[in-house]
């Protein structure tokens, strides 16, 4: 894990962490270099640069994947109240809505820490992005990731491409182009439309794009292994 001992904290941040943290918890983070190895500093989060906030992601999958969570131990009244009057996510994901996959635990993350949201075959829609948006424009997110899942529902019903009721076949068209490179192979077809969507919010998106030029934001698409619990980055 690279170095981040370059990112600062105030004492409000410490004395948070000594009120949230056992002992062993701020051995373990002293261990890593990386201040937010473990999840908890709210007044600070959004001073991360784009890699630190990637490299947080990653992290803490890691430990979820090793079963090694952290952000359990936190006081949630005390995460509760610092985050009443406003919040201040150090990262944001486009995730699918299925059950499988829930976001703040995949990546040992807890209140206040990231900007989720999710719609079935992690799709961008004029809503996602507007809420994407936002979340770079008044949030300050430092990194955005388009979370694709194996065995993802939405993408296996678009390769079929059946008969469905209601408005279930609406995301067909968003899923589309990913289901032309696949080959009929439904795990292609899922690595394909993260990165596909990921690049719709790089390019079609001018707040987004303004921030990447800037080097205030980062961009990158994934794969979640439901049998695994560990995130590949594509």
């Amino acid at each position: 894990m690279p170095n981040h001992s370059a990112v600062r904290t105030d004492f409000p941040r410490r004395e948070f962490f000594q009120k949230v943290l056992s002992s062993a918890v701020v051995g373990a983070v002293a261990q890593t270099g990386f201040e937010l190895a473990i999840p908890g500093a709210i007044s600070a989060q959004t001073n991360l640069t784009p890699d630190a906030a990637l490299q947080e992601l990653v992290a803490g999958n890691q430990r979820f994947s090793a079963n090694e969570l952290t952000s359990f131990q936190h006081d949630l009244a005390i995460l509760k109240d610092r985050t009443v009057a406003k919040q201040e996510p150090f990262a944001a994901v486009l995730a699918c809505a299925d059950s499988r996959v829930p976001v703040e635990i995949i990546f040992d993350q807890t209140i206040g820490h990231l900007f989720v949201t999710r719609v079935a075959g992690n799709i961008v829609t004029p809503e996602i992005l507007a809420s994407l948006e936002y979340g770079v424009t008044v949030l300050g997110i430092k990194a955005l990731l388009v979370l694709g899942h194996a065995n993802c529902g939405a993408v296996k019903a678009a390769m079929k491409a059946d008969t469905v009721p209601g408005q279930i076949s609406a995301l067909y068209q968003h899923l589309q182009p990913a289901v032309e490179q696949s080959e009929g192979n439904v795990e292609k077809a899922i690595a394909a439309n993260a990165k596909y969507q990921a690049n719709l919010l790089r390019t079609s998106s001018t707040v987004i794009k303004e921030a990447l030029k800037a080097g205030t934001v980062k961009v990158e698409a994934g794969v979640y292994d439901l049998a695994t619990g560990k995130v590949t980055l594509s």
